[in-house]
């Protein structure tokens, strides 16, 4: 570990994750020594998780890639970079406000009559507005749709919408 750590891409997913297979191989740890390592420093990283993560083109979990950065001997600033990347990249860029510029006060004569003085309209927040995507609209409907199936299920099992009326009187049969 003579050069220097790679930097986190914050681009997107894709490049994240081959920002830290070029971390891996920085550290030259093998997965086994990597789980080691990050137990030595408080984390769990198991080594199946870790290659598996690698191995895929999806953002990783905040604390594993905590975990793996630290498994790879990165701590400090450079640590809190590779977890900020991982933040923007899954948020999505911080909009930045533009400024509202501020009305100029028109002069007024003392000798002119009183003219209607111009409307100012309200400064309009000009940041746009964040949408979800399609999936993640859908994915919420059906994870609410799961919900409630497995409520309304829950609640049929215990009784809940029975009479609570005794059974009196109970007819077997001996024979079938």
């Amino acid at each position: 570990m003579t050069t220097a750590p790679p930097t986190p891409p914050d681009t997107d997913a894709a490049a994240f994750v081959a920002g830290l297979r070029r971390l891996k191989a920085w550290s030259g740890l093998s997965y086994r020594r990597l789980e080691r390592r990050a137990a030595e420093a408080g984390h769990c990283l198991p080594y199946s998780t870790a290659a598996s993560m690698l191995g895929r083109e999806r953002l990783p979990r905040e604390e594993l890639v905590a975990a793996f950065v630290a498994a790879c001997g990165i701590r400090g600033a450079e640590a809190e970079a590779w977890l900020d990347a991982r933040t923007d990249i899954a948020c999505g860029p911080v909009p930045v406000p533009t400024p509202v510029p501020t009305p100029v006060p028109t002069p007024v004569l003392a000798d002119a009559a009183p003219a209607a003085a111009p409307a100012v309209a309200a400064p309009l927040n000009t940041a746009p507005a964040r949408t979800r995507p399609p999936w993640r609209t859908r994915l919420t409907l059906v994870g609410a749709a799961a919900l409630v199936t497995a409520l309304l299920g829950g609640a049929t099992a215990s009784g809940v919408f029975t009479d609570d009326e005794e059974v009196h009187e109970t007819r077997t049969s001996v024979r079938l």
